[in-house]
């Protein structure tokens, strides 16, 4: 899709933003050999998915049936296009062009029903990637009987992540590879103070491979695939991968 965004005004790039690892888990699920990508729903969640791919070189079109949300969009210059209308109806699709996109966000999570139908009307019109926000498990069903290709449920997993942070605070950020294994940022403990990686042996011990260190609690600045001579100081942090059940032997 090239020329139909044309005839749309253009706002000015944000510049990248920081994505975490838990932000993976959504993002990666999306094309990345794609450069534009449609957004319909601009509540808080379409919002944040316009930010962060716009954010990072994406180009967007925002949608929503609100003007008033549409008008925010382009204010707060977070998409590069942003159309009122109603996503229900085929036809508005159809000449806003949508069609001809090769991914799809329908993030409206609190409208059922317009969820269903505008998911619906975006997997018949071809469109071959979809992405759709659900609100419980009935909405998700939903989704993927009407050929959602992913269904996310932010709610859901903002109150996993909530849970883990509250249990083992030691760890910052979590990204899930699979129900099983999972990288994730963790500060040193204590019991690693001054110890090297090759001492620490946390491939035998915990079944983990440690993929970067920073020394800085700020996380501002990471050697990648440290020296096995690492030493690790206190407060600094470790991204690590492996087993979800090695991760949570690690000492916190």
């Amino acid at each position: 899709m090239e020329s139909g965004l044309l005839a749309w005004p253009t706002v000015y790039s944000l510049g990248v933003l920081a994505v975490n690892l838990s932000s993976l888990s959504f993002f990666r699920n999306l094309r990345t050999s794609n450069r534009q990508f449609v957004v319909i729903g601009l509540g808080r969640f379409g919002r944040a998915v316009c930010i962060t791919l716009h954010g990072l070189g994406y180009e967007v079109l925002a949608i929503d049936h609100d003007e008033r949300r549409v008008t925010q969009v382009l204010t707060d210059r977070i998409a590069a296009h942003a159309i009122q209308l109603d996503s229900t109806q085929p036809s508005a699709l159809r000449e806003a062009g949508i069609f001809d996109f090769d991914t799809v966000i329908v993030a409206i999570g609190n409208y059922v029903e317009e969820s269903v139908i505008t998911t619906l009307n975006v997997k018949e019109s071809g469109v071959p990637h979809v992405v759709a926000k659900a609100s419980s498990e009935i909405h998700g069903k939903l989704l993927r009987r009407v050929g959602a290709d992913h269904v996310v449920f932010p709610e859901h997993e903002m109150g996993c992540e909530l849970a883990r942070s509250l249990t083992r605070p030691g760890i910052l950020d979590r990204f899930e590879i699979d129900p099983d294994n999972s990288i994730v940022e963790v500060v040193v403990p204590k019991a690693f103070d001054q110890k090297t990686i090759v001492d620490l042996d946390l491939r035998n011990r915990f079944g983990l491979t440690v993929l970067a260190v920073s020394q800085d609690a700020q996380r501002e600045k990471f050697e990648i695939n440290p020296s096995p001579v690492t030493r690790l100081k206190s407060g600094g942090v470790l991204v690590v991968i492996g087993s979800n059940k090695g991760i949570d032997r690690l000492p916190m």
